[in-house]
């Protein structure tokens, strides 16, 4: 067996597992990753993956296989960045073990991201929340679930993996009503709810209280919903909603526009960037001012507080044919 076999194994349980309490989502997403590229080194340097060296997955390796994920499998920029992210965790794990390797490790560290369009991020105006929010059927069981999912989604902005994994001792109604969870990076964070919202709750949790999942919100058999399943849900009901709010069918909505929808309603009511980079539970103040970008109506204020007095409209006319001339070329 190589030191490449050994040395993944132990990233994983010792480094991911036991040092990093890594999630569920990042071990399956660094595992797919490293399972595709040693395949990948496997084929190319034509030898079985266990005999693999880690001197074989030197930068050129590292970047041909990028390449080809993102020419031939149809990687997006942003999920060829995600695998280079996997790729040099483990690298730089494998720097501490085999020092020998040393050269070839700093030439895959030193591999760039590589750089993309940043599209603005999509919310929901008010006008559409109350159209979702106004589409599943409350006269059934999945309807009333949905209804108090998506109204904590919006109030909170919680992430998916969040809501899905949202328990019934995490949520707390009386004085100071407020919703904690265990969030990316295994960061506990408190969010408060309006009034609103936990009237919505206080009557969910009475009436799913038979169940004995613990989880706030759960499948009809009380077994934890899937993201996909979450993501379905949502579709049905913007598409109903649609009807209402034709604005809706312009956008492509998922449960992170949700999630950006909570973040652009604090912006508008003049919180602080640093407020809501701790309501989100965003590590870093550069990931929340996405939502300034976003922001026209902030942008509209500020050319109005900018906009020059008594300025008469007109085109610029040279005072001169020679400065024409010259202010043509």
């Amino acid at each position: 067996m190589s030191a490449l076999a050994p040395t993944l194994q132990a990233f994983f349980t010792d480094r991911l597992i036991r040092q990093r309490q890594a999630s569920n989502h990042t071990l399956a997403s660094y595992r797919d990753t490293l399972r595709l590229l040693v395949r990948f080194a496997a084929e190319r340097r034509k030898v079985e993956p266990v005999k693999l060296e880690i001197s074989d997955l030197d930068s050129a390796l590292i970047s041909a296989f990028l390449d080809h994920r993102e020419r031939e499998c149809g990687n997006s920029v942003r999920t060829r960045n995600t695998r280079l992210t996997a790729i040099r965790s483990m690298f730089r794990y494998a720097a501490l073990r085999h020092p020998e390797h040393a050269e070839v490790i700093q030439h895959v560290l030193a591999i760039p991201p590589k750089r993309f369009a940043r599209r603005l991020v999509s919310f929901l105006t008010d006008p559409e929340v109350d159209a979702l929010l106004s589409a599943p059927d409350r006269t059934t069981w999945v309807g009333r679930r949905d209804h108090a999912l998506f109204a904590t989604a919006v109030q909170t902005g919680l992430r998916a993996s969040e809501l899905i994994g949202l328990r019934i001792t995490d949520v707390h109604l009386g004085i100071g009503p407020h919703v904690s969870c265990l969030g990316k990076g295994r960061k506990q964070r408190i969010t408060p709810l309006t009034k609103s919202v936990v009237a919505l709750l206080r009557t969910w949790l009475c009436e799913r209280r038979e169940q004995v999942s613990d989880l706030v919100f759960t499948t009809r058999t009380g077994r934890m919903l899937s993201r996909d399943a979450l993501e379905h849900r949502l579709a049905e009901c913007v598409a109903k909603a649609s009807n209402n709010c034709p604005s809706l069918r312009e956008k492509r909505i998922s449960l992170h526009v949700l999630r950006h929808t909570a973040a652009m309603r604090l912006l508008h009511a003049g919180n602080d960037l640093s407020v809501i980079a701790l309501w989100l539970g965003h590590e870093q103040m550069e990931t929340t001012q996405i939502y300034l970008h976003a922001d026209l109506a902030l942008k509209e204020k500020a050319l109005a507080r900018t906009t020059p007095v008594n300025t008469s409209p007109g085109r610029y006319r040279p005072p001169d044919t020679l400065l024409a001339f010259l202010e043509a070329l």
